[in-house]
């Protein structure tokens, strides 16, 4: 395996996707701005948002990975038996689940938007549009069984490719937008569903090449299984931490018009970095170093981590210099159009201001999860997570009538960055991680690179000043091209003092 080129793969297909999505959230904007209609939306969607993201987005793989691994080390046969008793598991249970939450629907929804209770029309449209999206989750996740299958045989492209299908199918309908006015929010949930499973059958094609579905109801769970699934809720909950924490943001910001969707903006430019920083080097990793962990072969793990760690900051750290630097600029022209009127790009500027700094530990966080998750370690991350979502819930809590929502975006980094720093401590603490000898030369010179980056795009944002205001027509122009030298400047620079080497690419891991 080689780490550069298959996070390249995974993010070029994940980067198509946020593309896609920030089209779709444009579109969003543009005919629901930060409305009524649009706080209730994204309530509704929010829910199978977040479980996508949870586990789409490498926490199925987590528990999974390691376990079929281990089993298709041993043979074929025994890793499509484990697969088959894992999927026919997970296929009752959360077909059961999702009918459980239809049926109990609008207490769930007071539950998740507590906010929305005193208002009848609000509560009643966002238990509807809840109903429509949920079954998303049951198509989602077993979309996720499928494509840890696929990763775990080193086969990243499709895995990757099929969120593109849900921002596909909710471009397209949004393009409908002017003749469906309250109808588009109806339709948009059904699209969210009809495009899960549209995602299922796709990846279902591919798969079968290693697992075919064999219903089979009659249960004998052995250790191996009942293994995966005492790993399973600790991996969901620590790997995702981030989005508990956005998900538990959403929840108090209801109580504040407007805030669900400047959080939602705001959330949606960092996630794209995030994507590829942590999400697609956690899935990438975890195959191989399991492997290696298996084998005992500790040369390999150290090199696998110091390269994962490294490379999750080479594209972390500049990302979060250019949000700092610009996040006014960057929403006025990525949303500043239409409904999104300047209030509304003011505070989803603060938000993702605050989630700027907080982005090279949401990267860590990911990163730091998969090295227990290799040695099949789910518990440790599990319990740091927890007690850093109820940092984050106090913060939250505490501070939110005097400060407002912006206290959500700061209580969220500030756990993060004690989550990271906490995982970091008990992994050296166990020996599961060391740094290799030229670890810190690099981390100087990324460093150093990224303050030079972040001059640079500064300077780029005065140039342009007149061209980015929120009146200028053609801003998400000048937005682009200022990244796009910004990032040049950036690679160049990173290869004249070899903060990052070309040899790298072809390095084999």
């Amino acid at each position: 395996m080689n780490l550069v080129k298959s996070t390249g793969t995974f993010g070029f297909y994940t980067i198509i996707s946020r593309l896609l999505g920030y089209l779709r959230d444009v579109l969003i904007a543009i005919f629901l701005g930060t409305s009524f209609l649009a706080d209730v939306f994204f309530v509704a969607f929010r829910i199978p948002n977040t479980f996508r993201r949870l586990f789409a987005e490498g926490t199925f793989n987590a528990a999974f990975v390691p376990s079929y691994t281990s089993e298709l080390a041993k043979s074929d046969s025994k890793s499509r038996s484990f697969a088959n008793k894992i999927f026919n598991l997970l296929f009752l249970g959360l077909f059961f689940l999702v009918l459980i939450i239809e049926i109990f629907m609008p207490a769930f929804v007071s539950l998740i938007a507590p906010g929305f209770v005193q208002d009848n029309e609000k509560i009643e449209l966002a238990t509807s549009l809840t109903r429509i999206t949920f079954p998303f989750l049951l198509f989602v996740s077993l979309s996720s069984f499928f494509a840890a299958i696929l990763n775990s045989h080193n086969k990243f492209a499709a895995a990757s490719a099929a969120p593109i299908i849900l921002n596909l199918v909710l471009v397209g309908i949004l393009f409908l937008g002017n003749y469906l006015d309250d109808k588009l929010i109806y339709l948009l949930s059904w699209g969210v569903s009809v495009a899960g499973f549209i995602q299922l059958v796709f990846l279902y094609k591919f798969v079968k090449k290693f697992y075919v579905i064999k219903f089979d109801f009659n249960f004998k769970i052995n250790n191996q299984v009942k293994s995966f699934f005492k790993k399973l809720l600790p991996s969901i909950f620590s790997s995702g931490v981030t989005q508990i924490n956005i998900l538990v943001g959403t929840i108090i910001a209801s109580f504040q018009a407007s805030a669900v969707s400047y959080l939602y903006y705001a959330d949606r430019i960092y996630q794209i970095n995030l994507a590829i920083a942590g999400i697609a080097i956690g899935v990438v990793v975890l195959p191989q170093l399991s492997k290696h962990i298996y084998l005992k072969k500790k040369d390999k793990i150290t090199l696998i981590q110091n390269k994962a760690l490294e490379l999750s900051m080479f594209l972390s750290l500049p990302a979060s210099a250019a949000l700092l630097v610009g996040s006014e600029q960057i929403i006025s022209a990525l949303f500043g159009y239409g409904s999104f009127d300047e209030e509304a790009v003011l505070n989803s500027a603060k938000a993702l201001y605050y989630f700027g700094l907080g982005l090279p530990a949401f990267a860590l966080i990911k990163v730091f999860s998969t090295f227990f998750f290799a040695n099949q370690d789910t518990k440790t991350p599990f319990y740091i997570s927890f007690i850093s979502v109820v940092l984050n819930i106090c913060i939250s809590v505490y501070y939110f009538k005097s400060v407002g929502f912006i206290i959500i975006p700061i209580a969220t980094t500030i756990s993060s960055w004690f989550n990271s720093l906490l995982l970091f401590i008990f992994l050296k603490k166990r020996n599961l991680f060391k740094f290799n000898n030229i670890f810190f030369e690099k981390i100087i010179k990324i460093f150093f690179v990224s303050f030079l980056m972040a001059l640079f795009f500064k300077f780029l944002i005065s140039i342009f000043e007149n061209q980015l205001a929120y009146e200028y027509y053609l801003k998400s122009f000048y937005l682009i091209l200022s990244v796009f030298l910004g990032l040049s400047f950036y690679l160049i620079l990173s290869l004249l003092i070899k903060a990052f080497k070309y040899n790298d690419i072809k390095l084999k891991y």
